[in-house]
């Protein structure tokens, strides 16, 4: 099981922290560049891209994790594949509950005509600074995964 675990997790995961660090590197600054209404209309674009490729690989790093921290890997490596669960978990719920709901009400605006209160409500530093959050959780959950296979040979 284990010969076949360990290539998924390290694929989803991989694929999670890469497109968040892609979008640190060039989707974010960017978006944080563009004036208010450039910004809605490319930021509703970015956002439907992302469903459900980043939910899924979330979810199969977290469902092989706990599947080769509970299995017959050396204790060592199970502790890591395990250290690795919680920090994928905090990087899906900033998801679900500070970036998911910025992009749907993003997704809700027309370009051509923004609320009057847009600037006092713009939601880029604040996405921003959750982006951040769980691009460096999934980061660090992908070092754990690595640890934890090279710790399987």
């Amino acid at each position: 099981m284990t010969a076949f675990v360990v290539p998924l997790v390290l694929l989803a995961n991989g694929l999670a922290a890469g497109t968040l660090v892609g979008t640190q590197l060039g989707g974010w600054p960017l978006l944080a560049s563009l004036p208010p209404q450039r910004y809605v209309h490319a930021h509703a674009f970015f956002a439907t891209r992302y469903d459900p490729f980043m939910p899924v690989c979330f979810l199969g790093t977290v469902l092989g994790d706990v599947l080769l921290a509970a299995g017959a890997a050396p204790p060592a490596a199970r502790w890591a594949f395990g250290v690795s669960v919680p920090l994928v978990l905090a990087a899906m719920i900033i998801s679900v509950t500070r970036n998911v709901p910025v992009n749907r009400w993003v997704r809700t605006l027309d370009p051509e005509a923004l609320p009057p209160d847009f600037a006092a409500r713009d939601p880029r530093p604040r996405w921003g600074r959750w982006n951040r959050a769980r691009c460096a959780l999934a980061v660090t959950a992908l070092l754990t995964n690595c640890l934890g296979t090279g710790l399987l040979l």
